[in-house]
């Protein structure tokens, strides 16, 4: 089994929590070239691309233009069953999101950088334009 297909067998959390992390990384890096002067300013909007209900929407507004690999690891990720339950979000949003971070720490961690800026800079867009 190669590298690449070990990842994608991966618990779908482990890959979430990866996700999750370097998504966060690339909406800080998008807004820190933005016009925002305070800290405080650049992490309130953080949280419009970054919260389980953005993330559910961008995932499910792409889902038709992802590969059948991505959709069946979006599925699959979105269907497994967490020991965590959500503190602020909707259960089917988090669910959602959790399938979007692990669709996008397996593009991270399998070395596919030019699939996970796509989708990253897709979601960036749906949700800029969505204010």
């Amino acid at each position: 089994m190669t590298e690449k297909e070990t990842l994608y067998r991966a618990n779908t959390t482990n890959l979430a929590y990866v996700g999750d992390a370097v998504y966060e990384v690339f909406v800080r890096r998008r807004l820190f070239e933005g016009p925002f002067a305070t800290t405080k300013a650049l992490h309130r909007e953080a949280v419009k691309y970054v919260s389980a209900a953005a993330q559910a929407q961008a995932v499910k507004a792409m889902y038709d233009d992802l590969s059948d690999e991505e959709q069946h690891l979006v599925k699959r990720a979105r269907n497994h069953r967490s020991a965590t339950k959500p503190k602020n979000a909707d259960p089917v949003d988090y669910k959602w999101a959790t399938a979007f971070e692990a669709l996008l720490g397996y593009l991270y961690l399998a070395g596919e950088e030019e699939r996970f800026l796509e989708l990253a800079e897709a979601a960036w867009t749906m949700l800029s334009e969505k204010e």
